[in-house]
């Protein structure tokens, strides 16, 4: 059957204007050229197409072919996706460089999911039964870390007329037959779904549980919850793709996806490095049998980073649906935004603020409007969540940029990255002053059962001590540190161990990279036992340099290094505080 197809009227860099394309329909997948590029439709203007093409489109030129699909721009879902390395459209990268080289060559295409592999299947429904969209019909060994839950594809229902038995089965084999109003529909191991388009969800429920992720800034004082959605603004070399590492690494999300939006290749390399080396803190296992990587870095296609961040959100809605935490994490969306910017450009588009499109704000929301936790489609109605952090990254730093503001507008979680901390050596350089977290209130609950009653009153000190620090640190500037008062200075000893002592991390060091909810309790309440002792042992006469040069400070200081199953050393170190102070109070009764 010969392919339906139009010509190539224009090129402009990766836009291409093509005409009498049958059947045109918006973001419609196409081949374009003799090489066959992929290629989605963006414009549609009587009988002219503007696509937007996501490979290097040198050396096409008018009077090519450009080839109608008549779908969707879609990913494979099924078995092997976790582990997998691909390119915003989905190719396989390990696959193409094992066949092609180090250098992807325009017009390639290998499967997603690798055709020839056998995967062991395990059917948990019965013939005769009645499925709707959503319920799970059998499970995968996917990696020793993920039970793959094979899918009845949304939209679809009926009775099972046919079911594998178990064994082994490759994901185009026939694994069920479905008798639906429409007639008798196979499934398969894996089906399509179309980027653009979010996954359907029964309902959605308010976020109440923390994710974890052992960064004792976040956790502390600036969280997330799962199903929640954070951005982490920065200039250059504040540390933006360092805390997404970070989080990668000790997130408690089941499920991992990264990725690599518009970067540079050397920090992408790093995690295809990293990720294969490092063990999973819950089951020891390697990361990235949890893990999938995207990969669009800033030597690639300008206009696949667009589509790289779809297709990312859509992998992890699918885990999401299999009843998995997930955490997607977008680096950078930033990059993405000046991809939709060029494009306007090319399209003639009247531009909005910066020259970024007047769409940018809607465009990002649909972005991040995809995270949250939901109630799922089918009988068992579990609940599962979605978490989404963006990195961004502003011209200079600068956070009033419309894509820094765009992105604010939607997210609950604000992680202002510092320069002026990261050059200090201070990780994770989130700037405590200008960060904040809407999800407190909404976590008080799960912070009261995990972490202790007087949580809540300790993390409103300490931030009350860290705003106090800053005014005091104006007044020193002007006038000296001599003119405060002894109460004054012990709130600056205090916001100094806050800083050094418990925000402070050490990403290199077993014992301190990661830190777990009672361990950060304990620390902060160490903090807040020293400070009130002070402030009282003052307030009965005695002296302030007298306290500052107390040894258990010391202990406070090395508390970070305690591992995190051996929190009764805590109680030791309350002890040396509380005997320390007595000693103080009974010389100055002795005079």
């Amino acid at each position: 059957m010969k392919e339906k197809s139009g010509l190539i009227v224009k090129v402009s860099g990766p836009l291409v204007v093509a005409e009498n394309i049958p059947g045109a329909k918006m973001y419609e997948m196409v081949y374009v050229g003799t090489k066959r590029l992929f290629g989605e439709i963006i414009e549609v203007k009587k009988n002219l197409s503007s696509i937007q093409v996501y490979e290097d489109t040198s050396g096409i030129g008018p009077g090519e072919p450009v080839y109608s699909t008549g779908t969707a721009l879609s990913v494979e879902l099924g078995p092997g996706l976790i582990g997998s390395i691909y390119d915003g459209i989905q190719r396989p990268l390990d696959v193409l460089m094992a066949k092609y080289g180090d250098f992807v060559v325009r017009g390639l295409f290998e499967p997603p999911l690798d055709r020839t592999k056998n995967w062991l299947f395990n059917p948990i429904v019965n013939k005769g039964d009645f499925l709707k969209g959503g319920d799970f019909i059998a499970e995968v060994d996917e990696t020793p870390l993920v039970k793959h839950k094979i899918i009845v594809p949304s939209g679809m229902e009926g009775t099972i007329l046919m079911i594998a038995s178990q064994g082994e089965y490759k994901v185009e084999d026939v694994i069920a037959k479905i008798e639906t109003k429409n007639g008798i529909q196979d499934l398969t191991l894996f089906h399509k779904w179309p980027v653009r388009i979010p996954r359907p969800v029964k309902r959605r429920v308010p976020p109440d549980e923390l994710l974890v992720t052992g960064q004792r800034v976040i956790d502390s004082f600036f969280p997330i919850a799962k199903g929640g959605t954070a951005c982490v603004p920065g200039p250059f070399g504040s540390g933006k793709t360092v805390v997404q590492h970070q989080l990668s690494k000790w997130a408690n999300a089941d499920i991992i996806i990264f990725v690599g939006c518009g970067e540079r290749g050397n920090e992408m390399t790093d995690v295809l490095m990293e990720f294969p080396e490092l063990k999973d803190p819950r089951t020891g296992r390697p990361l990235m049998e949890r893990t999938v990587l995207i990969a669009n870095t800033s030597n690639m296609p300008v206009a696949a980073r667009e589509a790289s961040v779809f297709t990312g959100i859509t992998i992890a809605e699918y885990y999401r649906d299999m009843g998995y935490s997930v955490a997607l994490m977008a680096d950078s969306t930033s990059r993405w935004a000046e991809a939709m910017r060029e494009m306007s450009g090319r399209l003639e588009e009247m531009p909005g603020e910066e020259g970024y499109p007047a769409y940018l704000a809607s465009r990002i929301s649909s972005f991040y409007e995809r995270a949250g936790k939901v109630v799922l489609m089918g009988r068992e109605k579990k609940e599962a969540s979605l978490s989404v952090i963006g990195a961004v990254s502003p011209p200079g730093g600068d956070l009033s940029d419309p894509v820094v503001q765009g992105t604010l507008r939607t997210v609950r979680v604000f992680w202002s990255l510092d320069d002026s901390l990261a050059y200090a050596r201070h990780f994770p350089a989130i700037y405590w002053l200008k960060s904040y977290s809407l999800y407190l209130d909404s976590l008080a609950e799960f912070y009261k059962e995990k972490m202790g009653k007087d949580w809540v009153d300790l993390r409103v000190k300490a931030m009350s001590i860290l705003r106090k620090e800053s005014e005091l640190q104006e007044m020193v500037r002007l006038v000296g540190i001599d003119t405060l008062s002894p109460n004054d200075r012990v709130v600056l000893e205090t916001a100094r161990s806050i800083r050094e002592d418990f925000l402070q991390q050490n990403a290199f060091m077993a014992e301190d990279t990661f830190t777990s909810l009672k361990k950060q309790y304990r620390m902060m309440k160490l903090i807040g036992l020293f400070d009130r002792r002070a402030h009282d042992s003052l307030n009965k006469g005695v002296e302030l340099d007298n306290i500052i040069s107390l040894p258990v400070r010391v202990e406070i200081s090395r508390a970070k290094l305690i591992p995190n199953d051996e929190l009764e050393r805590f109680d030791k170190i309350e002890e040396d505080i509380n005997k320390s102070f007595v000693n103080l109070l009974e010389e100055v009764k002795n005079g």
